[in-house]
């Protein structure tokens, strides 16, 4: 079998500072695709010649909600994805209970196109964030090893796409973009990053609504609570640029 060949996209990797690695020749449909692993090095970005400072908060009902610097917040909203995750959720049940080879097999396919797709997001996603921000910018993800998704602690209709969402994969695909174009990820705590004011600092679970997606502390200060993830996530970020190795929030104990 013979195929064209073309470079769209790719001749930047021509310019002599990158390094080929394996390739692998890959079919979709009518079409052949060679995926070739590139490397390059790449200078860490300094701290004092950072312009942003990023804080990402990844979920479900937000796929990612951001706030920087300049007090700027963007939403990516997440129904479409938790929609299809939800059809392909019901699709593989179906399949299950036939409990065929053909239905087995059907199910491989599936779960291969799903996570071909969900891929693609990640990719889009960690794509559109670099281009938004460019070089010198610190994007700041909360550390999820040791993080504990609990099903049990999910509403029922949510359980699959809350421990099946790659999580890990958009932290992998943005850390690798950024580094790209002279831009880096950080990761801090996520100790009480969802319960804790960003204006007056008080730390409370209750402060936060999760059924009307606010928190409201008595401070006075209200807001939607992804966002006020992302505003505490983005202050441990200047920490960090600021020199702080491990920021992280701690609760205060109540004087007996």
């Amino acid at each position: 079998m013979k195929c064209g060949f073309f470079l769209n996209g790719f001749e930047e990797y021509f310019d002599g500072t990158w390094a080929f690695g394996l390739a692998k020749l890959v079919k979709s449909g009518k079409h052949w695709f060679l995926h070739i692993s590139v490397k390059k090095e790449i200078a860490e970005i300094e701290l004092t010649d950072v312009k942003h400072v990023v804080g990402i908060d990844r979920g479900l009902r937000q796929l990612v909600t951001t706030y920087d610097e300049k007090d700027k917040t963007t939403f990516f909203n997440g129904n479409a994805v938790l929609k299809k995750r939800r059809h392909y959720k019901e699709l593989r049940r179906s399949l299950q209970a036939r409990n065929t080879r053909n239905s087995k097999r059907r199910i491989r396919k599936m779960e291969s196109r799903e996570n071909h797709w969900m891929a693609d997001v990640n990719h889009c996603l960690s794509k559109t964030l670099v281009f938004l921000y460019g070089s010198d910018t610190v994007f700041v993800l909360e550390d999820l090893i040791g993080v504990r998704f609990a099903t049990e602690q999910v509403a029922k209709s949510q359980r699959y796409e809350h421990v099946s969402w790659a999580f890990f994969q958009f932290g992998q695909m943005l850390t690798y973009k950024a580094n790209k174009v002279g831009s880096m990820v950080v990761e801090v705590s996520a100790a009480y990053t969802s319960q804790r004011c960003p204006k007056c600092g008080t730390i409370k679970k209750s402060n936060r609504d999760t059924h009307n997606h606010e928190y409201h502390c008595p401070c006075g200060y209200r807001s939607n609570d992804d966002r006020v993830a992302a505003m505490n996530i983005q202050q441990l970020g200047t920490q960090y640029v600021s020199g702080v190795e491990n920021p992280k929030f701690e609760k205060q104990k109540a004087n007996s």
